[in-house]
């Protein structure tokens, strides 16, 4: 894991997904697969490698609990992105970490540090 974590980034907007891509690269790992719509985000759910996924919440009206349905259904771990609480969450997705938008980079890390605790002694930053 010395180049970091292969990572699914599913954002609507054009600009907050190359903010959030670029962060993430920053912290050492890389992007494999994006998506900002439902329907692409399931295909690539269930088809894409990767090791976590960081999900928007709201993608054009749409929301995106079938697509964490489907990650949850593989046993990959993922994360919210969004500017709303978790209380328009389905209910067994509320136990899940939320990135509050605007994200940081200290908060993004931290959130993937929590996810993979022994990768992140790895991974140079």
């Amino acid at each position: 894991m010395a180049d970091g974590l292969s990572v699914f980034l599913v954002e609507d907007e054009a600009l907050i997904r190359m903010m959030i891509a670029e962060m993430v690269e920053e912290l050492g790992h890389h992007v494999v697969a994006e998506a900002d719509n439902v329907r692409d985000a399931s295909a690539f759910a269930m088809t894409a490698q990767y090791d976590f996924a960081i999900l928007d919440i709201n993608l054009m009206g749409v929301y995106v609990d079938p697509v964490a349905d489907l990650i949850e259904r593989r046993g990959k771990p993922f994360l919210f992105a969004t500017g709303y609480g978790p209380e328009l969450l389905p209910s067994l997705l509320r136990r899940r970490p939320i990135l509050r938008k605007p994200i940081a980079l200290d908060q993004l890390k931290t959130m993937i540090d929590s996810l993979f605790p022994d990768a992140a002694a790895k991974v140079p930053h």
